[in-house]
């Protein structure tokens, strides 16, 4: 299970809700399982993929964009995007 985030010493705990690629329920559960060490809730992992079906790498920037404003001051979250050949962008932000 992945433990640290990033070099500034941030770890999985740490992260407040996660952005991810929206291409397949199972997939994103898979990961959350992989990072949290269990199934996210809609709160931690939103899923736009009823809404908007698959809409490739853009999917994790439409469920941040639905799904930010409840963020308090300080809160950290993950977006991810990848895709075929191992391609992967990640970022993590914080809510000044």
């Amino acid at each position: 299970m992945l433990t640290h985030i990033d070099r500034h010493g941030l770890t999985v705990a740490d992260i407040r809700r996660w952005w991810l690629h929206q291409a397949n329920i199972h997939m994103n559960q898979m990961i959350c399982t992989k990072l949290i060490g269990r199934e996210a809730t809609f709160d931690e992992a939103p899923i736009v993929l009823d809404r908007y079906a698959n809409t490739a790498s853009a999917g994790s920037m439409i469920a941040f964009h639905l799904h930010h404003e409840d963020l308090a001051a300080g809160d950290h979250g993950v977006i991810c995007s990848f895709g075929a050949g191992y391609s992967v962008g990640s970022l993590v932000v914080r809510k000044r």
